[in-house]
């Protein structure tokens, strides 16, 4: 029993200590995928300075403008098509 007391004791000791300057370096966090600030290939541009070149924007703005784009034709879609029923139903109503 004074066995595992001891070897309990002396890891609550080696882990209350401060790490030596060796350990220390081993413990900063390392920032492999740090690299994504450096361009590679052309610079992206505003969709507003280059709208006839998707392929030069940024990527959240080629985002925004396509989300943008989606959603005018699905609203326009659904006017088209059912622009024709309330007119319908009113008259219907009506008698």
């Amino acid at each position: 029993m004074a066995t595992l007391a001891t070897v309990a004791a002396r890891r609550a000791a080696a882990l209350a200590r401060p790490p030596a300057p060796s350990q220390a370096a081993s413990l900063i966090p390392r920032r492999g995928l740090a690299g994504a600030a450096d361009h590679h290939g052309p610079p992206k541009v505003n969709f507003w300075q280059d709208p006839m070149s998707p392929s030069k924007w940024k990527e959240e703005h080629f985002v925004i403008v396509s989300l943008a784009g989606w959603g005018l034709l699905f609203y326009s879609g659904y006017k088209f098509f059912t622009k024709g029923k309330k007119e319908e139903n009113a008259v219907e109503t009506t008698h």
